[in-house]
């Protein structure tokens, strides 16, 4: 295989031969005549994302929202297995359960996002009810709560209003996490 190597002089003999470097060819670029180049998104464009963003988000709130009410329920959970374990401790001491006062427990869960109450305190056991205030009040299947302790056995119920009237399966999702 033979290399040749080619001087200026030899270039600028054969200029007529040799097609002239990238450098020397003006790189243009036009549209074609008659259109216009695009220089951005039109009206139609924009509504199209703008639906599309309305739709998205119009699924994904409510599922949002349904997380967030049941991070905000694990408040109210604390808070009643608190006033239990305080109930406790005091009976352990004393010859009936205690008023809210007595045990040392809040009356607001540690959030803010329920009210607690304490009811039916006899010697056998007690009611801790549980009522969402503010925007968890939204979470309308778990907006009211009730732990009711007699004796050993522990019950549980919830509902949409005072009366805790949850069937079973509902009572469920709202109780655990």
């Amino acid at each position: 295989m033979e290399i040749t190597f080619i001087t200026d002089a030899d270039y600028l003999a054969n200029a007529n031969t040799m097609a002239a470097p990238c450098a020397a060819h003006a790189i243009t670029s036009r549209a074609p005549k008659g259109r216009r180049t695009a220089r951005g998104f039109t009206m139609i464009e924009t509504m199209g994302a703008l639906v599309v963003t309305g739709i998205l988000s119009s699924i994904a709130l409510p599922s949002f929202q349904a997380q967030v009410h049941k991070a905000r329920r694990a408040d109210v959970l604390v808070s009643m297995m608190q006033v239990q374990m305080a109930q406790e401790r005091w009976r352990s001491n004393n010859a009936s359960y205690g008023a809210l006062a007595d045990i040392g427990a809040a009356s607001k869960s540690s959030g803010g996002h329920y009210t607690v109450t304490l009811a039916s305190i006899t010697s056998q056991g007690y009611e801790v009810t549980a009522m969402a205030v503010g925007a968890q009040a939204g979470d309308a299947a778990c907006r009211h709560m009730k732990l009711t302790a007699t004796g050993t056995n522990v019950a549980y119920a919830s509902g949409q209003d005072a009366s805790m009237a949850n069937a079973a399966a509902a009572n469920r999702i709202c109780w655990s996490l």
